[in-house]
């Protein structure tokens, strides 16, 4: 037997080892671009680590080892609006902040009107233009810092008049298993009460996560033309999760406001993420005086610059004129967030689910008013949609006066279930007590081959909605083509052999 050419095939390594597609070509410009993104996204990580561990209740080292791993995607979530609480304000928070949103904007702008450089440019304008972009472009780094000077000038004054990172404890974390059972007052808790407390969140909060990481990608890659492999990300998420465990970090999934910063400040491959990494490392050791004065709101700044372009305004209008019903999805998910993105994600993905599960119960259907009446379901025919079907076909043709037969045109139908078969039966025989004839058209062969297996009372097909027309408008007592006890067992038998292809 041939070896599977296809397995561990260089392509599939490729995919699952993205290092092996961008290492072999890396160039200087991509260094530059990725240590540029690089610290621009490890001086927000750590503070922003912090403040949402502290929303959190929990130990900030935590968050702060969820960073440090080269390998993690960036961790923890945005911090949810309902923290934002306008009675616990400070002044001099909201000044700082709306300063650095300010600079930050001047920055963006001024890196969008930079001309672009060609060969005849003067070497003083080059290195001018070189030294502008590279400003403009590490803004979010340089804002951060400058934040960090103000703050550290007022609190030598011995004023505070903003709230700072603070403290977090150095070093880095120690290596091992995570632990199965934990010991607090004097009581070992064992990992199935572990379990136990979890509940549903055990499966809540992996399946959020997932959602979030995948709710990432898809927006960034949509900005920037790339397609994502959905199993890829969920390799990365579950084995950087894994990882995470044996350092004590918390769980990890994508981030919008860091993948945010790390775009926006040019990254070009994930060595940026190794340069934010080894930026995490050195800080945990010997860097965490620098971080301890910078300001949350600058920080914050640094994250609504981020994010605020990701949100499409032009999206709501596209909708209302191409699809207004996928407005009810965007709006639902858009309000929630604004509370809990997790809940906003999880509402709009039950909305989504609620609209599909409507179509399927109540399926478009092609109506064809005359002595008979045609019906086309413009989509497959499942179980939600019996209900409906029958419910049409009761109103139009059986309580018409007098009633009419009909034909099921059944081209886009190419597979049924049980609870089908079960409603097209009972509508066969309400057919009957009416003394009209309900046949089908365009059935497509796997389908035919149930329905005769089904041997429903009554049941009768044509070719073409032509013949059945014709067939149906004899005079009466002339029975159409249908299944009669003299060829019945015959012309089933060849089709119940009959290969499933059309």
């Amino acid at each position: 037997m041939a070896p599977d050419t296809h397995c561990c095939s260089r392509a599939d390594l490729r995919r699952r080892l993205p290092v092996l597609a961008w290492l072999p070509n890396y160039s200087l410009r991509w260094l530059r671009m990725d240590v540029i993104a690089g610290l621009s996204v490890g001086l927000t990580v750590i503070p922003q680590a912090l403040a949402y561990a502290e929303v959190a209740g929990l130990p900030p080292q935590g968050s702060c080892w969820t960073s440090s791993p080269a390998l993690s995607l960036k961790a923890s979530h945005p911090l949810p609006a309902s923290q934002l609480a306008l009675d616990r304000s400070r002044v001099g928070d909201a000044i700082l902040g709306l300063v650095c949103m300010v600079l930050l904007l001047v920055l963006k702008l001024m890196r969008e009107h930079i001309p672009p450089p060609h060969p005849e440019m003067p070497l003083g304008v080059k290195f001018s233009r070189g030294l502008v972009w590279t400003v403009t472009t590490a803004r979010n780094a340089l804002v951060v810092s400058f934040a960090a000077l103000i703050a550290y000038a007022f609190e030598v004054t011995g004023s505070h008049p903003f709230i700072l990172t603070g403290k977090i404890a150095q070093g880095l974390p120690p290596v091992r298993m995570p632990p199965f059972s934990v010991t607090t007052d004097n009581k070992t808790i064992s990992f199935s009460e572990m379990v136990q407390d979890m509940g549903v969140g055990l499966a809540v909060v992996p399946l959020m996560g997932l959602l979030e990481t995948i709710a990432v990608a898809k927006s960034f890659a949509s900005q920037n033309n790339y397609r994502i492999d959905a199993n890829q990300e969920l390799l990365a998420i579950g084995l950087t999760n894994v990882l995470g465990s044996l350092v004590s970090s918390y769980p990890v999934t994508g981030s919008f406001g860091r993948t945010a910063v790390n775009a926006q400040t040019g990254v070009c491959t994930p060595a940026g993420g190794l340069v934010t990494g080894v930026l995490v490392l050195l800080s945990l050791d010997y860097l965490t005086l620098l971080f301890y004065y910078i300001p949350k709101s600058a920080l914050a700044a640094v994250i609504i610059m981020a994010v605020a372009p990701l949100f499409d305004v032009k999206i709501f209008r596209r909708l209302w004129l191409v699809q207004r019903l996928d407005l009810l999805p965007l709006c639902v998910t858009f309000l929630l967030s604004f509370w809990e993105i997790q809940y906003g994600i999880l509402a709009g993905t039950l909305v989504s689910l609620l609209i599909l599960l409507h179509s399927v119960a109540r399926p478009k259907t092609q109506v064809s008013e005359g002595q008979i009446l045609v019906l086309q379901p413009a989509s497959g025919l499942h179980f939600p949609a019996v209900d409906a079907l029958r419910e049409a076909m009761t109103k139009r043709a059986l309580e018409a006066s007098p009633p009419r037969s009909a034909v099921l045109e059944c081209t886009h139908v190419s597979n049924i279930d049980y609870t089908v078969i079960l409603g097209l039966g009972e509508l066969l025989e309400d057919f009957q007590k009416k003394g009209v004839t309900l046949a089908f058209v365009g059935l497509q062969v796997p389908v035919l081959r149930t329905l005769l297996a089904a041997d429903l009372k009554g049941f009768q097909y044509f070719t073409t909605l032509e013949e059945a027309e014709k067939s149906l408008q004899q005079e009466p007592g002339t029975q159409p083509y249908s299944i009669r006890e003299d060829t019945a067992p015959e012309h089933r038998s060849s089709l119940l052999k009959s290969p499933s292809g059309p």
